[in-house]
């Protein structure tokens, strides 16, 4: 149920202005952030830290898979050109003040007591709490299914907010850092099922925080190229094929709704003789 009570409003205040606390005081001068109105906290909590986990994150999936195993998960004519990345990091870098918004404005909506988000886990037994995560999974993966498809099926949307994304089209063009390359309004739609269903299911807010947190190291991750081939995953070898067919694999976190709406394409696995020959 929503949280109306005075005294149960305030442990959601209490527990973001502890994160906000923890993260710019490490980053900040206290004369820098303390004045600043709650809401305006929370946002650069969100900016500051958004900005270096893509940062950190991007450049460690990088120097593993394309200098530490050179050739070995990818061939060198499919590792992305440095051109390509620092592109990519531009374009992540002019929206991540305007992604991070959307935790911000999420977080103000729980602390009002607008959504059904809780804090604490005894309102609910522990059986309860994971049938409602698996509820709130597949509500954001049916609803970010079909906003990303309608990104490509009507193309006013496609041609001013979503083709931005798919300047990268090539193996040699997609890397970790193309993950949050998009529009900035396009990256806030995309992300929109996470804040509507805390409208609709009871989860903690702990949960979601950390599933917007997921959503960096999986949006880094499955524009990499390399095909893990983990059922019923949609990883990078899936969403490979939906930037170079436009298409296919509209899914997010698995390949279901995919499957059962017609739109799946299976990688093709190539054997180890045919790979290690295209990797000399």
């Amino acid at each position: 149920m929503a949280a109306t009570d005075n005294g149960y409003l305030t442990e959601f205040v209490n527990e973001t202005t502890f994160y906000n606390r923890m993260v710019l005081s490490h980053l900040l001068p206290a004369s820098v952030w303390e004045p600043l109105p709650h809401f305006l906290q929370t946002w650069l909590r969100s900016y500051l830290a958004g900005t270096l986990f893509y940062f950190i994150s991007c450049f460690l999936w990088c120097f593993y898979n394309y200098y530490l195993k050179f050739n070995v998960y990818v061939p060198k004519d499919s590792i992305p050109t440095r051109k390509a990345m620092i592109l990519q990091i531009y374009v992540a870098v002019k929206g991540i003040p305007w992604y991070t918004l959307l935790p911000a404005i999420s977080e103000y909506m729980i602390e009002r007591g607008w959504t059904k988000c809780y804090s604490t886990l005894d309102q609910f037994n522990w059986f309860l709490c994971l049938v409602y995560i698996v509820i709130y999974l597949v509500l954001v993966e049916f609803m970010i299914y079909w906003v990303h498809k309608e990104f490509h099926d009507i193309k006013f949307l496609y041609k001013y907010l979503h083709a931005t994304h798919h300047t990268y089209n090539k193996q040699n063009t997609l890397s970790p850092f193309a993950g949050l390359a998009v529009h900035p309004l396009a990256g806030i739609i995309q992300a929109l099922p996470h804040v509507i269903a805390l409208f609709i299911v009871p989860i903690h807010l702990i949960t979601h925080l950390s599933l917007l947190f997921l959503e960096g190291i999986w949006t880094a991750s499955i524009h990499d190229c390399i095909h893990a081939n983990i059922w019923p995953i949609m990883g990078a070898g899936y969403h490979t094929i939906h930037h170079t067919t436009y298409k296919h694999n509209y899914g997010h976190y698995t390949i279901w709704m995919d499957w059962m709406f017609g739109s799946l394409k299976v990688p093709l696995v190539e054997d180890k003789d045919s790979f290690n020959e295209k990797a000399k």
